[in-house]
């Protein structure tokens, strides 16, 4: 997978959910497109992706992440209360319901952290971000997500032969909120699985019978406090976070 190496070493990551007012999501993706993931990169953070989620036309999820947790409390900070979100809040906030459904997470090994992909080209992809990308979010046992990482090693090895570009293997980074004004969930801990997919055909033919194969597997495995979660999400048009036309070749 393509990476940057300028752009890399992200270890406290936010996947954020938000919930949009009806008919505003599509609204809502423009300005953020338009006026943010640049905004974060320059303070030090990366805005990995931006996506609708499928099955809630009303969810707007987000992945963005700093080098260190102290990071996120400086870059947060100087975002919040400098002058491009000062100009650009009220219009968006206008059109949220809630943004409090913030998993704070952490690479489970360095080899399994998000890649940095490129911005997407203006010019060679005109229709913007393509592709599809899922995330699978397991709630695991106290103590327990190295374990059940390893009973899962196969079957996301499998997701990846099945044609699944995999994009991250994160588990709930347990401290303290460092920037108390953004909550944070404190119902983990859990195991996010990220893979992006190329088309509809792979998402329906391969992905799905072998996700609903494996959730069976792993809700099995007694190393759950629930049932997993399965997102499917379409990237918004400027998502780093998509298929890349060279997979493709």
């Amino acid at each position: 997978m393509q990476t940057l190496n300028h752009l890399n070493d992200y270890r406290a990551i936010e996947f954020r959910r938000y919930i949009i007012k009806d008919g505003e999501r599509e609204h809502f993706s423009q300005y953020f497109d338009s006026y943010f993931p640049e905004a974060f990169q320059q303070l030090g953070a990366i805005a990995h992706g931006e996506f609708y989620e499928r099955d809630d036309p009303s969810r707007f999820t987000w992945i963005r992440a700093f080098h260190t947790i102290e990071d996120r409390a400086v870059v947060n900070s100087a975002f919040y209360y400098g002058a491009v979100w000062r100009e650009h809040k009220a219009t968006v906030n206008n059109l949220m319901l809630d943004s409090d459904n913030v998993l704070l997470l952490r690479p489970l090994s360095p080899a399994t952290n998000i890649p940095v992909l490129p911005a997407v080209d203006p010019v060679f992809e005109e229709k913007g971000a393509q592709g599809i990308v899922i995330a699978e979010i397991f709630a695991v046992k106290t103590g327990e997500a190295e374990a059940f990482a390893k009973q899962a090693e196969s079957i996301f090895a499998h997701y990846q032969i099945a044609g699944i570009r995999p994009a991250g293997i994160l588990v709930t980074l347990d401290v303290p909120n460092n920037f108390p004004q953004l909550p944070v969930r404190t119902d983990g801990p859990y195991l996010v699985y990220l893979g992006i997919i190329k088309d509809n055909q792979t998402l329906e033919e391969k992905f799905k019978p072998l996700a609903e194969h494996s959730l069976r597997s792993l809700t099995a495995t007694d190393l759950l406090r629930g049932a997993p979660e399965l997102i499917i999400m379409d990237p918004t048009q400027r998502s780093r976070l998509r298929w890349l036309v060279e997979w493709q070749q």
